[in-house]
């Protein structure tokens, strides 16, 4: 039997974390990488799954979390399945993002950095996303709504509550 390049202690191995470690080999300048598989993988980096990045490349866990919380992509808390981020940039904000990001606060009775008891949505507030033109910006998942207004969150939320 092959032994397995991550080295998981005695606890119940994840599978699918030791595949996605072993395509890399244990050079700390992966890391990146890895945190981006992993969050696509999971929709989170976990705790367990930190502990296990810093043992595999061999550096300080510190060191896993301090780029995990530097890099807004990375998110230490599972989303909802559909991840609403509304734009705060300061174009986004100057026509309105606030007004958009209370609304669907209200709307999902949560707020920023949360998810819906349901596990369906969760609400973050994001800088600039590169879309000023189209201000405001809202995302849910990576499909882009400009020009938003309070009346579009209610449409477009509506729209994937039906699709659950």
């Amino acid at each position: 039997m092959e032994k397995e390049k991550c080295a998981c202690g005695n606890k119940k191995k994840d599978e699918k974390l030791i595949a996605i470690l072993n395509q890399y080999n244990q050079d700390k300048s992966n890391l990146i990488q890895i945190l981006n598989q992993v969050q696509e993988a999971y929709g989170y980096i976990s705790k367990e799954a930190q502990m296990e990045i810093s043992e595999y490349l061999r550096i300080p866990m510190a060191e896993v979390y301090g780029v995990i919380t530097f890099y807004s992509r990375f998110t230490l808390k599972p989303k909802g399945r559909y991840n609403i981020a509304v734009c705060l940039g300061t174009a986004c904000f100057v026509k309105g993002s606030e007004k958009v990001l209370d609304k669907v606060k209200e709307l999902l009775k949560i707020d920023v950095g949360q998810t819906t008891e349901d596990g369906l949505f969760s609400i973050e507030a994001t800088r600039c996303i590169g879309a000023c033109g189209l201000a405001p910006v809202f995302t849910v998942n990576n499909e882009v709504y400009g020009k938003a207004t309070p009346q579009m969150v209610e449409e477009v939320i509506e729209k994937y509550k039906k699709m659950g």
